[in-house]
């Protein structure tokens, strides 16, 4: 008796890959995941290692040729150069979380003409992005500036602002500031010289420290009583050994 022949087997269909759209866009939320871990990790790391000088210092070195900058550790700079500096910019430095939600409004209601950013904001912006009025900058900033107030310290945050502010012309930091308007070591700087250093940061190229214009004069004056007010009464413990 012949042998019956035994029934073929379909060919199982191939599964069909997903459509191209689907695909690039699994591969654009990957790779948008991939970016943000990257950039946790660099921001957790500069929590501890030196943090790079940012596009507008590496703009101005190649611009000018060469800048005048060296680190230098907030335990080398006098205390009062801290104090002056937050009394200066960002008076409630140590009660908000990067953000200071008064200044804020009060930079709304007084239009161009005040400015609401954080020194945690600025440090943001000089680190890890561009300067200028930009959209797109300013929504950047409002994203990692939480994220450095979670993995910094209040100190660190403020050392890396001290080591990364513009004072003249191709002069950044506290440690070049200080040797070129007075001729001393930050850890040497009077609370007189750390006033006038802090009273020209919103516009170093047009302010000098050591030839200060009597408005600069004034202003000083503000921020050094500032400085003592702070250390009064407790804003700036969180910055302070």
């Amino acid at each position: 008796m012949a042998k019956q022949a035994k029934p073929k087997r379909k060919p199982r269909a191939k599964a069909s890959s997903p459509p191209l759209r689907k695909r690039l866009t699994r591969w654009g939320v990957r790779a948008g995941l991939g970016l943000v871990v990257l950039a946790v990790l660099i921001i957790a790391m500069h929590s501890v290692v030196r943090p790079w000088g940012g596009s507008y210092m590496a703009g101005e070195r190649a611009r000018l040729g060469r800048i005048d900058r060296t680190w230098v550790p907030m335990g080398e700079m006098a205390p009062v150069m801290a104090r002056s500096v937050v009394a200066a910019e960002d008076s409630n430095f140590c009660l908000h979380w990067g953000f200071d939600m008064n200044a804020i409004r009060h930079a709304i209601d007084g239009g161009a003409r005040r400015g609401g950013s954080t020194v945690s904001q600025q440090v943001v912006k000089n680190v890890y992005l561009w300067h200028g009025r930009n959209y797109v900058r300013k929504a950047l900033e409002t994203v990692i500036t939480p994220v450095v107030e979670l993995l910094w310290s209040k100190r660190r945050i403020l050392e890396v602002y001290l080591n990364v502010a513009e004072f003249d012309e191709g002069v950044f930091g506290i440690e070049a500031a200080a040797w070129h308007y007075f001729g001393v070591a930050p850890k040497d700087l009077n609370a007189d010289q750390a006033a006038r250093l802090a009273a020209i940061l919103p516009a170093p190229k047009d302010r000098s420290a050591s030839r200060p214009s009597d408005f600069v004069l004034r202003r000083a004056a503000a921020i050094r009583d500032g400085a003592a007010t702070i250390r009064k009464d407790g804003r700036a413990a969180c910055f302070e050994d």
